[in-house]
């Protein structure tokens, strides 16, 4: 059997709580095809460094969440404007390998039916007119695939690019990066104009027509299920940063008043600071040694690090310079 399943709450926690919820616990009799959205968020690769694929002063800013999928590939931004699709299902073929076009090719003609001239292109994007508007990944387990994907419809591009730049920092990492490429929205591509709620429609409708799909709700106990997965796996920072490789880190950066600092990090496990060094030409008179082990053993994370320096006068460390100026230095 055929089942749609349609999620009308836009935390990203929760909805990938969701997609793996359905993965692990739904009968594996049936097949399942998932439409969602979410609120500002970067979600990362199973595989990828995080901290190497966010702006975070600017995700911080602007409050966008991060969460980390069980699949693997690059990093994605989530708004209002964007619409996520997740297939699951039994894996194709008796190795069960990963497959992108056979759940991009059902994507692309419902979107070819609304008068946008889809192509599959690569390993696991989807283009139109050579830009890039859908990215793809999967994660395979005991012969089940979950396929989900992105469509940008009216995302705001210019938030998609900030939040995934990391900047000019220099970061030598083992996780997987992202490759960034030319994106655009479809919407205007549409033969007929419409908000994105319409277009969800559009597609829902396409989908269980070409499937002979059934809607599906979650009871109230599944629910419930869903909530406790999404408290215990995707709210926590050690699955959405801890699980990064470690990772070494160079900021720098000349501050009005005190100098140029440069800090060498050196990121284990858990993301926390193995070894940090400073150089610079700023003026101190206190053993920078001795502030370097007040923050090792601790998160490289604004709170865990606040208060790591919650007693401590960084200005006899480095001459005219805050806190919350050196906070927005390491984390930036």
């Amino acid at each position: 059997m055929n089942y749609y399943i349609e999620s009308q709450d836009t935390d990203p926690y929760r909805n990938l709580a969701l997609e793996q919820f359905v993965f692990d616990k739904l009968d594996r009799a049936n097949n399942y095809f998932m439409l969602w959205q979410n609120y500002n968020a970067i979600i990362v690769g199973k595989y990828q460094n995080t901290n190497a694929e966010i702006n975070s002063v600017f995700v911080k800013e602007k409050n966008i969440a991060v969460v980390r999928r069980l699949s693997g590939g690059g990093a994605v931004y989530h708004d209002l404007g964007n619409l996520n699709f997740t297939f699951i299902t039994t894996a194709a073929g008796a190795s069960g390998g990963i497959d992108f076009a056979a759940f991009c090719e059902p994507i692309r003609k419902a979107l070819c039916s609304l008068g946008i001239p889809v192509e599959i292109s690569g390993r696991n994007d989807m283009t139109v007119e050579g830009m890039k508007f859908s990215g793809n990944a999967q994660y395979i387990k005991e012969g089940r695939v979950m396929h989900h994907g992105t469509i940008l419809y009216d995302s705001d591009l210019s938030v998609l690019s900030l939040a995934l730049n990391p900047g000019d920092d220099k970061i030598e990492s083992k996780g997987i990066k992202s490759i960034r490429s030319r994106v655009t929205n479809i919407r205007p591509f549409m033969k007929t104009d419409m908000p994105i709620s319409n277009f969800w429609i559009a597609l829902k409708n396409y989908m269980i027509s070409a499937f002979d799909m059934r809607e599906l709700k979650l009871t109230n106990e599944q629910n419930a299920g869903v909530d406790r997965l999404k408290e215990k796996v995707y709210a926590q920072w050690s699955w959405n940063y801890g699980s990064s490789p470690p990772f070494t880190l160079r900021k720098v950066r000349r501050i009005e008043g005190c100098g140029k600092i440069e800090i060498f990090l050196e990121i284990g496990e858990e993301g926390k600071i193995k070894n940090i060094a400073f150089y610079g030409d700023f003026f101190g008179n206190k053993d920078l040694s001795e502030f370097g082990e007040k923050l090792i053993g601790h998160r490289l994370e604004y709170s865990d690090l606040k208060t790591a320096l919650s007693n401590t006068d960084i200005s006899q460390y480095f001459h005219a310079l805050e806190t919350e100026a050196f906070l927005s230095l390491l984390l930036s």
